[in-house]
């Protein structure tokens, strides 16, 4: 894993910034702190930091093909490059590496931007062809790695992280009230935007061509599920899965420097190290994490119960309040965007606790959003059931929607999805809930001049968009589906990547390969969620592998108790934040709205979540805007 980073002329003119490269190049060292390279051509600059995993000595990048007319610079990993290497040879290409990036360059010179669809792994590459003129930028499926953008002034930037293109001073820095829109809705920036304006995303699954001064993205993956899957062999499928997980966890642990696994004590990443013990000839290492607070369950007894069971070596850490909030600007800057997500904490700091002792991470992100393992699916299931039983029980649900008005802004919006009457009334209750806190903040956000004239309706926009993507098979597939394309890039890989890679630690997620994602589409719903319980199919499969006592436990993930924490330890430090002149007048919010929300957080916990995406939001504003690192 590495950081990537470049300019390319769109005009006539020849040559590129080396030095704005160089300097790009400096605010991602933290991507790559064991070698740098840099390619200069006739229309492009090409930069690299280097996180040396696989051919340690040479594996120095910018890579060319024999000729030097092809140049590529890349992050992230090919689990099929041996496979592609040796077919690529026998049609007379001459490697120089053993590294997966060379095989790049010349599936680019075999197949050109089709080159994509041969490659398995999780990557963000760009490829120069000097001969041509064309750059070739590509993300992978999922969007585990992350690559942004901008064009303008007869060029294209583009890098890793956003900071990077921030290193040419003529790139705008003016917000995106749209992006504004979606993230007060979703709590994260979904789709192509961020909260610049002049800067965006390329998205999971698609690559990008400039050519002739043109530049065009073109999507060239999608996942695809099953339209009506029937009823399935579970055992077999069951067999499958495992023998398929096996095979996946195998590609993803090919390093020439130590791998562990991040574990959480839950059912997938318990499952995930079964699988690296089976295979890894070294004793495994495991990193957890524990919080001080009290009132929310300590996944370390269980990490601990799988490390016993599995023989790893394992190291845990606990962080307090106090370090949470030291460590705040600093996630702020690593992030880049103010996704309001206080778990990334215990990514942080569990990537800072492994980089001691490995280069690469292994992680159980994805079994949730491949597998169906959240309760709100099982629940818009229960519901969609229940409906079809007639009208008392419709009666029921609506009598249950007026109790929560009464139950407070929090249950409401924890429940009052769940008595939505359709599929899409579930999602658009994120923008159209006159419960919700955020939505109070919109509208005073709106009655900004310069809402007025930008914004308005952005997010519900976007959010049919995805809807109309999601028109597939069965209900929990739909849903599915809109997780995929936008929770998964834009809230928990984002801050994956952004979270380990500050510590210099790559992190690979096996149940997101796009096999595995692709088969369990293929399943029928009753097999990822069968009455109470969630995941059906991945239980099965590990079942006997995973000790019972994690296989049958709730999901809980990694709890930070920032609520806790928000009533005590955090309260002045956030209020002081929220309540300075500056914050007040910024003229995004109407600053007593802004007191309410915090007035109820800090009374019971409740809109905690709102309270933490305001604080993250000004913060970044003041070193990402304002220019106060």
């Amino acid at each position: 894993m590495c950081g990537i980073c470049g300019e390319v002329i769109l005009d006539d003119r020849s040559g590129g910034g080396a030095e704005l490269v160089r300097s790009m190049m400096d605010t991602i060292r933290h991507r790559g702190p064991d070698d740098e390279g840099i390619f200069a051509g006739m229309g492009a600059v090409l930069g690299h930091r280097r996180l040396a995993i696989i051919d340690l000595n040479r594996g120095k990048q910018p890579i060319s093909n024999e000729d030097g007319t092809v140049w590529v610079v890349f992050n992230g990993e090919i689990y099929n490059f041996k496979e592609l290497r040796t077919q690529l040879a026998t049609r007379g290409h001459v490697f120089r590496t053993g590294t997966d990036t060379e095989v790049i360059v010349h599936l680019y010179e075999e197949h050109g931007e089709e080159c994509v669809d041969r490659l398995r792994g999780m990557f963000a590459f760009a490829v120069w062809d000097e001969k041509n003129r064309t750059l070739l930028l590509a993300r992978d499926r999922v969007g585990i790695k992350p690559v942004y953008y901008c064009v303008g002034g007869g060029k294209l930037l583009f890098a890793s992280e956003i900071k990077a293109l921030l290193a040419d001073p003529q790139v705008s820095r003016e917000i995106d009230p749209e992006a504004i829109d979606r993230f007060l809705t979703f709590l994260y920036v979904p789709g192509e935007k961020t909260l610049l304006r002049n800067v965006l995303k390329l998205e999971p699954g698609h690559y990008l061509v400039a050519r002739n001064g043109n530049v065009s993205v073109k999507r060239y993956w999608d996942l695809h599920f099953a339209p009506a899957a029937p009823d399935i062999d579970l055992k077999a499928a069951a067999a499958e899965l495992a023998g398929l997980f096996r095979e996946k966890v195998r590609d993803h642990m090919i390093s020439d420097v130590p791998v562990g696994v991040l574990l959480s004590g839950g059912v997938d990443s318990t499952a995930l190290l079964s699988f690296v013990a089976e295979v890894s000839p070294q004793q495994v290492q495991t990193f957890t994490i524990g919080f001080d607070g009290g009132e929310v369950q300590d996944e370390r007894p269980y990490a601990q119960i799988a490390a016993r069971a599995f023989g790893s070596k394992h190291y845990e850490m606990t962080i307090s309040a106090e370090q949470f909030l030291e460590w705040m600007p600093r996630y702020v800057w690593h992030m880049e965007e103010p996704v309001c997500e206080p778990p990334a904490v215990a990514l942080y700091y569990v990537s800072k606790l492994a980089s001691g002792y490995v280069k690469v991470l292994l992680s159980g992100e994805g079994g949730d959003e491949a597998f169906a393992g959240y309760q709100n699916y099982r629940n818009l299931l229960w519901l969609e059931r229940a409906k079809r039983l007639g009208r008392p029980v419709r009666g029921a649900l609506a009598a249950a929607a007026a109790c929560t008005e009464r139950l407070g802004v929090k249950r409401c919006g924890k429940y009052g999805h769940f008595l939505a009457r359709t599929f899409e009334d579930y999602y658009y209750s994120r923008t159209h809930n006159p419960l919700s806190p955020f939505n109070r903040l919109r509208e005073s956000l709106y009655q900004q001049e310069w809402g007025k004239r930008n914004s308005g309706g952005n997010a519900a926009k976007y959010l049919r968009e995805v809807l109309a993507g999601a028109n597939q098979g069965q209900l929990l597939n739909r849903m599915l589906y809109v997780d995929v394309k936008t929770w998964l890039p834009d809230d928990l890989l984002l801050k994956a990547d952004k979270m380990t890679m500050a510590n210099s630690v790559e992190l690979r997620v096996p149940y997101l390969d796009h096999e595995v994602l692709e088969f369990a589409a293929r399943l029928p719903e009753n097999a990822k969620v069968r009455g109470f319980t969630t995941k059906h199919i991945l239980k099965k499969a590990f079942d006997g592998r995973v000790p019972r006592e994690i296989l049958n436990r709730p999901k809980t993930g990694f709890p930070v108790p920032y609520e806790v924490w928000l009533r005590r330890d955090l309260r002045e430090p956030v209020r002081a934040v929220l309540c300075d002149r500056r914050t007040r007048e910024r003229g995004y919010f109407e600053p007593e709205l802004v007191s309410q929300v915090l007035a109820e957080a800090e009374a019971s916990g409740s809109g905690a979540a709102e309270v933490f995406s305001l604080f993250t939001l000004e913060m970044w504003h003041r070193q990402f805007i304002d220019g106060r690192n």
